[in-house]
């Protein structure tokens, strides 16, 4: 076990007492446990498992069954991750590609999940986006709200073009801003 994590205690459990408990039913209880809590990609749990002390040979049996048997499944997991940040963030394709490998998913499982975003979708997501954000930026000057809104729409991975379109139009068209 790893120094400051404490190793199961081998009386708590009757199928155990009085010896170290398997560390294959040990590893499959921290991934279900894991999983019960939140959809996790296989790299996740190999950090959980990882930081819990568990040996790599275990680790990767253990999640190699998980694989089999379908409770751990990176291109659902990325496919779930896609319309989740889509919805709740507005991520654009290339936001959803940072977010999926920084929760290790690899490459080319990442490009096949954010290959299902239709590019118009994503425009109205940053129409929608700019618009409810606009709102809030009554009274600025132009170029202070385009400056804005478009560091928004970069920070959530839409390309320049399209997110100077889409602000550009917003701005222009903007009560303020229309010209009587």
């Amino acid at each position: 076990m790893a120094p400051g994590h404490p190793a199961p205690d081998p009386e708590s459990d009757p199928r155990t007492r009085g010896r170290e408990p398997d560390p294959h039913d040990w590893a499959r209880e921290i991934v279900l446990r894991q999983l019960t809590a939140a959809p996790r990609s296989r790299s996740q749990l190999e950090g959980v498992l990882r930081r819990k002390g568990c040996p790599e040979d275990v680790a990767r049996e253990v999640l190699d069954r998980m694989e089999q048997v379908g409770l751990v499944d990176d291109e659902a997991y990325a496919g779930m991750l896609v319309r989740s940040q889509q919805a709740g963030r507005g991520l654009a394709r290339r936001g959803l590609r940072h977010e999926l490998r920084r929760r290790g998913v690899d490459d080319e499982t990442a490009a096949a999940a954010v290959a299902q975003v239709d590019p118009a979708e994503e425009e109205e997501r940053a129409r929608a986006l700019v618009t409810a954000r606009l709102r809030s930026m009554h009274g600025l000057e132009p170029h202070v709200q385009t400056r804005r809104l478009a560091g928004m729409l970069a920070r959530k991975g839409y390309d320049a073009e399209t997110a100077m379109r889409v602000v550009r139009q917003a701005v222009r068209e903007a009560p303020e801003h229309r010209r009587d």
